[in-house]
């Protein structure tokens, strides 16, 4: 499939996110604090909701918030970049779920929000002073999106789908979800996520993305775990096999991208050390896939992942703010 033209055939240009609606809340404190809370350094653990509030409460600096969740952060870049956007996923009917959808709208995101009794997913991400995160997360309302509830003009009008990889967790739902992607002819983009999402669902995500996947995004340990090769190229190639674009991102070198059987090296963005690389990933793909439904090179489509990724990992969260998308939107003027 020639994807550049699949794209332009109708000038569609909305790109639609699936995934986990989260509450990012942030706050600094120091090592004897974190562990106190019961957080592993540097990690994730899952906890249910009083725990989190607890722990809030005993905090000394004031939090800060943002939406949060892989899907959710590539198409708020999206909608930063002046592309159109569309979230869906299920918040809770409480004062974070306020914030949420209010976030989402304040960055040119259309909410397509489910509600849920349940409290709104939050994860509390304590940040020491060696600019460590170390994450509190309750999944809460996010986990309760329901299969039924994607079929009815969801993802109407999308030219690409872009699918979290966490979701795989919940499989009547992302199998419900790529058939009306699909449905709706969109093409559909999926984010490995996690090598341990890998791990746990090989077989299973092995199939999926043979099926419905048109682009797949990988980084390093994603790749090594989905096609057991350690060598960079080879990684990309079994990746390729699977879907008509491949990504390989490697790091603080760039990324490599295979797309009719050429390989592309996209080298990254010249940056000062790293301040914390949450959402880096999900960045990168909010200037790839912007730049696959605008028409540009597939180069170019890296340059601009390649530059949204470099910028977000300046920032505490994975909020850049307008000066860093002021740079970002330099770029798409070639």
């Amino acid at each position: 499939m020639d994807i550049s033209k699949e794209l332009n055939r109708d000038k569609r240009r909305l790109i639609v996110g699936i995934g986990s609606a989260l509450v990012d809340i942030l706050v600094h404190e120091d090592d004897e604090f974190l562990e106190r809370s019961g957080a592993v350094k540097g990690g994730m653990v899952l906890v249910d909701n009083a725990f989190i509030e607890r722990t809030l409460s005993q905090t000394s600096n004031k939090p800060y918030i943002v939406p949060g969740g892989s899907a959710c952060n590539t198409v708020i870049g999206v909608g930063n970049l002046g592309g159109q956007a569309r979230f869906v996923g299920k918040r809770g009917e409480d004062d974070l779920g306020d914030i949420f959808e209010a976030e989402l709208k304040k960055n040119n995101v259309e909410p397509r929000l489910f509600t849920s009794p349940s409290p709104t997913g939050r994860v509390l991400s304590i940040i020491t002073p060696d600019a460590q995160r170390s994450m509190l997360t309750f999944l809460g309302a996010a986990s309760e999106i329901d299969s039924d509830e994607i079929k009815d003009g969801c993802f109407e009008g999308a030219a690409i789908v872009h699918v979290e990889g966490y979701l795989i967790f919940n499989r009547n739902l992302i199998l419900t979800a790529l058939g009306v992607a699909k449905e709706e002819d969109a093409l559909v983009s999926l984010d490995l996520a996690s090598f341990t999402v890998v791990e746990e669902s090989k077989e299973f995500l092995d199939r999926m993305v043979s099926d419905f996947v048109d682009i797949l995004i990988a980084n390093e340990d994603e790749a090594r775990a989905f096609t057991g090769h350690t060598d960079e190229i080879k990684a990309l190639k079994a990746l390729s096999e699977k879907a008509d674009i491949a990504v390989l991102k490697v790091g603080e070198r760039g990324s490599l991208i295979s797309y009719s059987d050429k390989i592309v090296e996209v080298k990254s963005k010249e940056i000062r050390a790293a301040i914390d690389t949450t959402g880096a990933g999900d960045l990168w793909a909010s200037g790839f896939l912007f730049g696959l439904v605008n028409g540009y090179p597939i180069e170019k489509c890296g340059e601009l992942g390649s530059a949204c990724g470099s910028e977000v990992c300046q920032v505490i969260g994975a909020n850049i703010p307008e000066e860093g998308w002021k740079r970002i939107r330099n770029l798409i003027n070639f």
